[in-house]
């Protein structure tokens, strides 16, 4: 786990070193109109709620998990904060939340994310707070629904771990981006083809940087949950992830 740490960290000194552009894919403070930084609020505020029952209970009932929580979180953080310039002067950048989807399940990373978003409204000026709810909804609600599904049913039709993480990690960043267009699109819809027009030119825009990025996100995913399950198996086992050999007596 020390390991993870200090491999987390040096992209943490990147991500804090890499140079942004003034516009990120996160809706920036004051964009949306109020009525839809409400409507995307209101989901959000409620998968939040459970998140924190989810957390609760599950280090209620194993306390050790707390360091890969911790080390979920700073993956998200140090991943989301990896800004790639995009055409248009936008930015793309890789969600982080697949790992933590894996792990702990969509609802406690609607935590995780929340406090993610926060910290980089208020530090790195990526989002809003008037927005935070609309980015909520899209990177820490929907990503990890999307991520924590297809590796539920990758896992069930027995796919290795490696496919059902890469796989997950992948689809999850992608689907953020997804929702995150159609917000956009139903605050502003095109005078002519309404939210069908603005989702594709939203969509178009980020599409040639977010496919590879989502690809290299999924592969670092890998990496990680291949390194946790070298040094973290018993973790990953009480989070019924693997299965341990038995000992014989």
């Amino acid at each position: 786990m020390k390991r993870a740490f200090q491999v987390v960290g040096w992209l943490s000194v990147l991500a804090i070193m890499w140079p942004r552009a003034a516009f990120a894919m996160h809706i920036m403070e004051g964009f949306l109109p109020p009525k839809w930084c409400l409507v995307w609020a209101v989901p959000t505020a409620v998968m939040v709620a459970f998140g924190l029952i989810s957390i609760n209970r599950q280090l209620k009932d194993n306390p050790k998990l707390k360091m890969m929580l911790a080390l979920s979180a700073a993956y998200a953080f140090v991943m989301s904060a990896l800004k790639i310039p995009s055409v248009t002067g936008s930015c793309s950048h890789p969600t982080g939340m697949g790992l933590g989807a894996v792990l702990f399940g969509p609802a406690a990373m609607a935590v995780v994310g929340i406090i993610v978003l926060l910290f980089q409204a208020l530090l790195l000026a990526h989002g809003g707070l008037t927005t935070l709810g609309a980015n909520g909804f899209s990177m820490a609600v929907m990503g990890p629904v999307v991520s924590y599904g297809l590796y539920k049913m990758l896992d069930k039709a027995k796919a290795s771990k490696g496919v059902s993480v890469f796989v997950s990690a992948f689809a999850g960043s992608l689907a953020t981006y997804v929702v995150t267009s159609l917000q956009l699109a139903l605050a502003f819809p095109a005078e002519v083809g309404g939210v069908a027009a603005s989702f594709a030119k939203f969509a178009g825009i980020f599409a040639v940087t977010q496919l590879p990025l989502s690809a290299v996100e999924g592969l670092l995913t890998v990496y990680v949950f291949n390194f946790l399950m070298e040094y973290n198996q018993q973790e990953l086992s009480d989070l019924n992830l693997l299965e341990l050999p038995i000992k014989s007596a």
